[in-house]
């Protein structure tokens, strides 16, 4: 604002500048304190949200541990709810994943696929939840004769997790008699670990069956 030369002037201008902003300042003064509260209101919802959604999957947690039939029943019930309740919360997501454990366990692969693919869904891309989720959902559907789809979810797919992707591309593979192709990805999923990790037992196993198996024919290229 440009300077007055007395304190009548001064006072007349701001009069003035009221006159013409005044209304707009206040909207504006009222809509920052609104949001600024409205923020502090999010932010309290979101944490008691989350506080719900964890204490929640603790509920969960200790019924699946269980042994009982009912401990079972109980978790899956829980699971459910987290997933209507807190459904874009990364327990919810845990939550569909546990439930897609137990329908495999029960037989029931169909089940598996469709919270799997809810996972996937509601996961960010590329954190470790989504990266896992389509690992196990490749798995699910190799069980379900579908090789192609599964492979083509772990083909290609930019992860933390090479060498479980790679292993199991490799096992998809076996089962299609592709023995050489698995062979590759199982050499990748070894050189994939961390230095100083042991090899699993069951990599190490397949390296050596396919190894002995290729032989001859490498021989007989050779």
């Amino acid at each position: 604002m440009e300077s007055y030369r007395s304190e009548e002037e001064q006072v007349e201008a701001l009069k003035r500048w009221w006159k013409e902003n005044g209304r707009s300042t206040m909207i504006g003064v009222v809509l920052a304190l609104g949001l600024g509260f409205g923020w502090q209101g999010w932010q309290k919802n979101q944490e008691l949200a989350a506080e719900s959604a964890s204490n929640l999957y603790q509920q969960m947690l200790q019924a699946l541990s269980a042994e009982e039939d009912q401990g079972t029943t109980i978790g899956r019930q829980i699971a459910v709810e987290l997933k209507d309740s807190h459904r874009g919360s990364v327990y919810a997501q845990f939550a569909a994943m546990h439930l897609a454990r137990l329908a495999v366990n029960d037989g029931q692969p169909q089940v598996a696929e469709q919270e799997l693919r809810w996972t996937l869904a509601m996961a960010d891309a590329g954190d470790d939840v989504q990266q896992v989720a389509q690992l196990r959902l490749a798995r699910v559907l190799a069980s379900q004769d579908k090789q192609e789809e599964a492979l083509g979810l772990l083909e290609g797919a930019i992860t933390d997790f090479i060498a479980s992707y790679a292993m199991a591309r490799g096992d998809i593979l076996l089962s299609q008699g592709l023995e050489a192709e698995a062979f590759d990805a199982y050499e990748t999923a070894a050189g994939a670990l961390e230095v100083g990790s042991p090899m699993p037992q069951t990599l190490q196993d397949k390296l050596e069956y396919l190894g002995a198996r290729l032989q001859p024919a490498v021989a007989e290229a050779g």
